[in-house]
C-alpha cells in the first residue's frame, strides 16, 4: 500500500480572472452553453417540486393557499436565489479558485496551503463537506427523476402504478451507461437544457400577465414578514424553500471545467431569469386555481403540451443526475489523492479529456443507494423531506473555509473577511436549522450516509498516518543502506529496478526483501515516491524531480495534483529530460503488498482497526492504479500489524 503524501507550498495569489484558462477550452458561447448543461441541471429542475413543497409547508396539505402565503413563499424563493446563489456563489466564491479548480476539497486544499500546513480543523471541514456531498449525490437522481415521471399522473391517473417501475428503469439505464463515458451524451446536455429553460419560462410569462400581483414577491419585506410571522411553520417553509437552491454548490465545483465568466453569464442571462419567471408563473396559477397545488409545474401547460413536457423533464432530470454522478467520481478521485479514501479503480473514458472518468465501485454504490431511496420513499414529496440537509451542511462548511481563503489568500483583515462572509454563513445556518426539522421525516438519510462516509474518511486518514509512523520507525535510513551496499556490493544483474515507497528517506520494504531473498542488486536502482500537491494539477515541467544518491542509486519524486490520476510510465518518460535514460523493457518495478493485521495496541479502537483493514482490502491494486505494465511488476508480500 503506497500512501500519497501532501506537499505544502506557498499560498498562491488568486488568478486575475478567477480561473486558470489552461483548463477551459472552447469559445465563450460554447462554454456558456456547456455550463448550462452540466452546472445547472440540478437547480434547473428544482421547479418540478420546490414551490409545491414550500406552499404545502406554509399552508398544510388540507389548507387553501392564501395570497399573502403564496407571495411570501415566492419572495423567499426569489431572494434565496438572489442572495445565496447570485451573491455568495456567482459573485464571491467563484473567485476563490485553487489554480482554476473549485469544489469543497479544492477549497480545503487551498485553505490548508494558505495556513501553511495540514490544519486539523480544515481537514475535518473538508471531510464533512465531502461526506455530505455523497448524500446529495444519492438523493438528487432519486428525487429529480421521480418528480419528472410523476408528471404522467397529470396526463392520466391510469399511469400512477407505472411511476416507480419507470423511474427505476430509467435510473438503471442511466447508471449502466456510465461505463461508456459521457463525452457523446454531454454534447447534447447544453442544448437540451437551453431548450428546457426557454420552455419553462414561456408559460411563466403567460400566467404572470394573468396575475401580475405575484410581482410583489420581489419586495424582500414580503419574505421577511412571512418568515417572522409564521414561527415554526415559517421554519418548516424555509426548509422547503431551500429546495429551490439545491445545486448551487455545482456552480463552484465545476469551476475548472468552464471558467468563471461562462458560469456567471449562463446564470445571469438565462438560468436565473427562467427560474424566476417559472416560479412566479406557478404562484400565479395557484392563486387562480388552488387545486393546481397538486402539481403546479405541469398544470401550467395546456393538456396537449403536458406529455411532451414529461419527456423533456425526464431528459432534464437525467442530465441533472448525470452531472452529480460525474461530480461524485471527481470528488472521489480528489479524496483518494488527498489521502481521505483508499485507492479505487479509475477508468478513463476519453483519450482527449483527462477529467472524463468512470469509477465502477462508486457507480455501484450510488445506483443501489438511489434505487433504495426510491423504493423506500415512493414519491417525490416524501423524498423532498430527505433533501436539503446535505446541501445546507456543505454550504455552511464552504462558508467557513471561504472565510480562511478570503482572510489568508486574498489578504483581507479578519474583520473585513467576517463582514463579507458572515451574513451568508448566518443565512446558511438558518436554512440548516430549518432543514434539521425534517430529520424524522427523512432527513436522517443524508445524515446517516454522510456520517458513514465521514467515519470511513477519518478512519482511513488516521489509520494511514499511524501505519506511516509505524513503518517509518522500523525502516533503515536509505543513505545508510546505500553506503553499506556501495562498500560491499552484492551480485549485480543488468537493468533498472524501481522501488515504490511513500518514505523516500528510508529503504523501501520491497528493496530490503529483494536483498534478503534474491541476494542480488540491479545495475541501476531508483527509489520512486508519488507526491500529491495541494494544487489540482502539476505542470509537466515540474512533474519529475531527480536526485543522485550514489553511482547506482537515485531518488525520483513524481508530483501530481489532487485532480489528476498518476501514470508512472508516462511521467518517467519526462525523466529523460533530467538525465534518466528510461527504458521500460529493461526496467522492473518492485512493490510491497502489505497484509494488515490488527495489533493489540494500535492507537485506534478495535472496531476502527477492523474498518481500516477492510478499507485497505478494498484498495485497488497499485499496479493498476499507477498504470504500470503488469509484465514489469514484482510484488513482495509483507505482514504488518496496525
Amino acid at each position: 500500500m503506497i500512501i500519497p503524501t501532501v506537499t505544502t507550498t506557498a499560498p498562491a495569489e488568486p488568478a486575475a480572472n478567477g480561473i486558470a484558462d489552461s483548463h477551459s477550452h472552447g469559445t465563450p458561447l460554447a462554454l456558456t452553453i456547456g455550463s448550462i448543461g452540466v452546472v445547472y441541471g440540478d437547480i434547473g429542475t428544482s421547479p418540478l417540486y420546490a414551490l409545491r413543497e414550500a406552499v404545502v409547508a406554509a399552508t398544510g396539505t388540507d389548507g387553501t393557499p392564501t395570497e399573502p402565503a403564496i407571495i411570501g413563499v415566492l419572495s423567499l424563493i426569489l431572494w434565496a436565489l438572489i442572495v445565496i446563489v447570485t451573491l455568495k456563489y456567482v459573485v464571491i466564491l467563484l473567485r476563490a479558485d485553487n489554480n482554476g479548480e473549485g469544489g469543497t476539497l479544492a477549497l480545503m486544499a487551498l485553505a490548508q496551503r494558505a495556513l501553511g500546513g495540514g490544519v486539523a480543523v480544515i481537514a475535518l471541514l473538508g471531510i464533512i463537506s465531502g461526506a455530505l456531498f455523497y448524500g446529495d449525490a444519492v438523493i438528487t437522481p432519486a428525487l429529480s427523476v421521480l418528480s419528472a415521471i410523476e408528471g404522467v399522473k397529470v396526463v392520466t391517473a391510469a399511469f400512477d402504478p407505472f411511476v416507480m417501475p419507470l423511474t427505476i428503469i430509467i435510473l438503471l439505464a442511466l447508471f449502466a451507461a456510465q461505463s461508456r463515458g459521457t463525452a457523446r451524451v454531454a454534447a447534447f446536455f447544453g442544448p437540451v437544457m437551453v431548450v428546457w429553460f426557454a420552455v419553462i419560462a414561456i408559460p411563466g410569462v403567460i400566467w404572470i400577465v394573468d396575475r401580475p400581483v405575484v410581482l410583489l414577491a420581489f419586495n424582500p419585506i414580503a419574505a421577511v414578514t412571512f418568515a417572522v410571522s409564521h414561527g415554526v411553520v415559517g421554519l418548516f417553509t424555509l426548509g422547503a424553500v431551500f429546495l429551490a437552491v439545491t445545486g448551487a454548490e455545482a456552480l463552484y465545483a465545476d469551476l475548472g471545467h468552464f471558467g468563471k465568466r461562462p458560469i456567471q453569464q449562463a446564470w445571469l442571462v438565462i438560468v436565473l431569469p427562467s427560474l424566476t419567471l417559472n416560479y412566479l408563473g406557478q404562484g400565479a396559477l395557484i392563486l387562480d386555481n388552488p387545486k393546481a397545488l397538486e402539481n403546479p409545474f405541469f398544470l401550467m401547460y395546456p393538456e396537449w403540451a403536458q406529455l411532451p413536457m414529461v419527456f423533456l423533464a425526464t431528459a432534464a432530470t437525467v442530465i441533472a443526475s448525470q452531472a452529480v454522478i460525474t461530480g461524485a467520481y471527481s470528488l472521489t478521485r480528489q479524496a483518494i489523492q488527498l489521502g481521505l479514501l483508499p485507492r479505487l479503480e479509475i477508468k478513463h473514458t476519453s483519450e482527449a479529456f483527462a477529467g472524463q472518468i468512470y469509477m465502477p465501485r462508486v457507480n455501484m454504490f450510488l445506483f443501489f443507494g438511489v434505487v433504495l431511496l426510491v423504493m423506500i420513499f415512493k414519491s417525490s414529496s416524501a423524498l423532498a423531506s430527505a433533501y436539503g440537509i446535505a446541501v445546507t451542511g456543505t454550504m455552511v462548511v464552504t462558508a467557513m473555509m471561504g472565510f480562511v481563503v478570503i482572510w489568508k489568500v486574498w489578504r483581507w483583515s479578519p474583520i473585513a473577511a467576517a463582514a463579507l462572509i458572515g451574513p451568508f454563513l448566518l443565512l446558511d445556518l438558518v436554512f440548516l436549522t430549518a432543514n434539521l426539522l425534517k430529520v424524522v421525516e427523512g432527513g436522517w438519510v443524508p445524515l446517516a450516509l454522510g456520517a458513514t462516509i465521514m467515519v470511513m474518511m477519518y478512519t482511513w486518514r488516521r489509520g494511514s498516518r499511524l501505519l506511516f509512523e509505524k513503518t517509518q520507525k522500523n525502516e533503515l535510513p536509505l543513505k545508510e543502506l546505500v553506503a553499506m551496499l556501495e562498500k560491499r556490493p552484492p551480485q549485480r544483474v543488468p537493468g533498472t529496478a524501481v522501488f515504490l515507497t511513500a518514505h523516500p528517506d528510508n529503504a523501501p520494504t520491497a528493496l530490503m526483501h529483494s536483498l534478503k531473498h534474491y541476494k542480488v542488486l540491479h545495475e541501476k536502482n531508483v527509489i520512486l515516491t508519488i507526491e500529491t500537491a495541494s494544487t489540482p494539477r502539476v505542470d509537466a515541467a515540474e512533474r519529475v524531480r531527480m536526485e543522485d544518491i550514489s553511482p547506482t542509486f537515485s531518488r525520483v519524486t513524481l508530483s501530481y495534483g489532487f485532480a489528476e490520476t498518476p501514470n508512472i510510465p508516462k511521467a518517467l518518460m519526462i525523466a529523460r529530460k533530467v538525465g534518466w535514460h528510461f527504458d521500460i523493457m529493461s526496467t522492473s518495478f518492485f512493490l510491497s503488498r502489505r497484509a494488515l493485521k490488527p495489533a493489540a495496541y494500535s492507537g485506534m479502537p478495535p472496531w476502527q482497526d477492523h474498518l481500516f483493514i477492510a478499507l485497505s482490502q478494498m484498495s485497488n491494486d497499485a499496479t493498476n492504479y499507477f498504470q504500470i505494465p503488469t509484465g514489469r511488476v514484482v510484488e513482495v508480500g509483507t505482514q504488518v500489524t496496525v
